[in-house]
């Protein structure tokens, strides 16, 4: 039997469009900040993918840009003027960061209110105890295409594969929450992980995070498995007119016969990361213009 692809475009496409309606029936435009430090490729790319979605919408876009070198401290004072900017709903600053920057201080200087990527240790301590909050968006977005998949969680082992604070952790605390689209048992690993294929392979849900090409194989997933791949590389593939092309963290060819559903690399988890970071921009501006009422 052909496993159910878990495909991510059609929903963020509903959302966009039921954010657009939202965003025409505010006073003023939802403003959302992007911060860029540096000339990464991919990060650029990102960069402009959300400034797109922001235009598709009607959420006013500002992009602020750096240089690789740029003292840290010049950052940290853009944040703190785009904090006091009544224009400015939501803040992020584009990951990764230069060595020599401190991405814990950077997020640390965000207003919770206008933390759109749900990195703030505010939100993510909401988000621990339960408490509705900015979320992070890809494990937000894997979050809501389980829920339109109606991939049933409760009782369910979820064997989570990284522990970074962008994934990995906020899913795990998504994931372990006492409402009806979670209730898992979530099993959180890493690269010290012992017989990591053992218990992957106890998994009804298994979800990669750990941001290797292919890492996921066949003997690490049980038959009828749910699998969720969060990653997104670059491997050289000369046949391509852009010499790469972009795979997840699971050797798809091989699992997919196995799984009952899983997510493509391109079109599965993706997508939902600019929705859900366009939710949570239009979710910061209602918030932010309650308070100032």
């Amino acid at each position: 039997m052909m496993p159910v692809h878990i495909e991510g475009n059609a929903l963020k496409a509903r959302i966009l469009d039921q954010l657009t309606a939202d965003v025409a029936t505010c006073d003023s435009p939802p403003g959302l900040a992007v911060v860029l430090v540096g000339d990464n490729p991919a990060s650029q790319a990102y960069v402009g993918m959300k400034k797109k979605a922001c235009a598709a919408i009607g959420i006013r876009s500002f992009e602020f840009t750096f240089s690789a070198e740029s003292p840290q401290a010049d950052v940290i004072a853009l944040i703190d003027t785009l904090n006091d900017r009544s224009d400015v709903h939501g803040i992020l600053v584009q990951m990764p960061l230069p060595d020599h920057m401190d991405p814990l201080v950077i997020v640390d200087r965000i207003d919770p209110y206008k933390d759109v990527d749900g990195l703030h240790p505010v939100n993510m301590g909401n988000l621990l105890i339960g408490r509705d909050s900015l979320k992070p968006c890809t494990p937000y977005g894997v979050a809501e295409l389980l829920k339109e998949y109606a991939i049933d969680t409760v009782g369910k082992h979820v064997v989570i594969i990284g522990r970074s604070v962008i994934v990995g952790k906020p899913m795990a605390a998504i994931l372990v929450q006492n409402t009806p689209n979670a209730n898992a048992t979530v099993t959180l690993c890493h690269s010290r992980t012992h017989n990591l294929a053992a218990i992957t392979r106890s998994a009804d849900i298994v979800i990669a995070a750990i941001g290797r090409p292919g890492f996921v194989t066949a003997d690490m997933v049980a038959d009828g498995a749910v699998v969720i791949d969060v990653g997104i590389n670059r491997i050289v593939d000369k046949s391509s007119p852009k010499g790469y092309r972009l795979v997840g963290d699971v050797d798809f060819d091989g699992v997919a016969p196995k799984s009952s559903a899983i997510t493509p690399v391109p079109g599965g988890v993706g997508p939902m990361t600019i929705a859900m970071l366009m939710t949570n921009t239009v979710t910061a501006y209602r918030r932010l213009r309650a308070q100032s009422r």
